[in-house]
């Protein structure tokens, strides 16, 4: 059993919904615990940076708050990363930070990436961590599902609702770009709610003629509109990524490529008028769905219940639905969960006639 007394809790990486409802999660059942419970702001840099930004928790800052119905972070966020050069410097300073605010453990809510940044810094104090998985990619590893990607997913079907009925209005062909570096989980699950008639997600290489081919055949029934959903994180026919920027830490920065095949498509077939909507930050916000409510107390509650047994760099995941835990390690070596190009996904997508590319 554990001795803990005390335990920071903090978000990092990009935000979404059921963050919240992590926390919510965390401070009730550390509380009933007789623990007490730091808030960290901002991320590590409440920790790294001086004055510490913090604050502490108790049970009053969820139940009588809207904060667990709402989207984004109640301690804010940061997904700027680390160099790996600095990770002496930082660790020194996250060393610092736990041993003022007298930390025993550490909740971090967020990717493989930022709790692998997190445990190397731990590894330099005392205390123990457990990583909770939330993204709207739904590509972290191992576990099935991610809080947040429920979420993000209704978030896009609604919006492909809407794009539908002004499509049908002005006989257009409406693309929607969807979040997804390197994994196309959201675009095709919006896309199959949605009913699209193509989807383009960075597993599966496409062909511009036959997405024409595909406009074609929507024409020959007699109907005036389409909807194609993209993945941001899709190349160009020829394999290129349309955006060469980069973020803070040299990563390369996705998106754009609805106008490259906006303009492909329209210079190279002209029965239909292609529109682009990039959905962009909207897919981190909505109201949090049921399972997102869910997931997060499960996996807040799960947490909380891994340090008192005294289990330290661990990764809570759902498996089988259940709440599990895997080595932090485990998780990294595993690598980004790609979307299964022979998942029942993609063969329905294909059984009901959706141009998903050369596969």
């Amino acid at each position: 059993m554990s001795n803990i007394k005390r335990i920071g809790v903090l978000t990092s990486g990009g935000d979404c919904a059921g963050l919240n409802a992590i926390m919510r999660a965390v401070v009730n059942s550390a509380t009933e615990k007789g623990w007490e419970v730091y808030g960290i702001k901002n991320g590590t840099d409440g920790l790294t940076e001086t004055p510490r930004a913090y604050e502490i928790l108790t049970v009053e800052n969820f139940s009588e708050s809207p904060w667990p119905r709402l989207s984004g972070s109640y301690l804010g966020s940061i997904n700027k990363g680390v160099k790996m050069g600095s990770l002496e410097e930082m660790s020194r300073r996250f060393a610092e930070g736990v041993k003022e605010l007298g930390l025993d453990a550490l909740v971090v809510i967020g990717g493989d990436g930022s709790m692998n940044i997190v445990s190397n810094y731990c590894k330099g104090t005392n205390i123990r961590m457990v990583g909770v998985p939330k993204t709207i990619d739904n590509d972290t590893p191992i576990t099935r599902s991610s809080v947040g990607f429920s979420t993000a997913r209704e978030v896009c079907e609604q919006a492909i609702d809407s794009l539908e009925l002004t499509a049908r209005s002005h006989n257009r062909a409406i693309i929607v770009e969807v979040m997804g570096r390197d994994a196309g989980h959201l675009a095709m699950h919006s896309a199959l709610a949605g009913y699209a008639d193509v989807c383009l997600v960075p597993e599966i290489p496409y062909s511009i003629n036959n997405i024409i081919k595909k406009l074609k055949q929507i024409k020959a029934t007699g109907r005036n509109h389409a909807i194609i959903v993209v993945s941001e994180g899709i190349k160009t026919e020829k394999g290129e990524h349309i955006s060469n920027k980069k973020n803070l830490i040299g990563e390369a920065v996705y998106g754009g490529v609805g106008d490259y095949l906006s303009a492909e498509l329209n210079a190279r077939y002209k029965n239909f008028q292609t529109r682009v909507t990039t959905l962009g930050h909207l897919q981190r916000s909505g109201r949090p769905t049921a399972f997102d409510r869910l997931l997060g107390t499960l996996f807040g509650a799960g947490a909380v219940h891994l340090l008192a047994n005294g289990e330290n760099n661990k990764m809570i995941v759902w498996e089988n639905d259940k709440v599990n835990a895997y080595d932090i390690e485990e998780v990294v070596k595993e690598g980004t969960t790609l979307l299964d190009v022979h998942s029942d996904y993609v063969n329905a997508a294909k059984a009901v006639g959706m141009y998903i590319g050369e596969i």
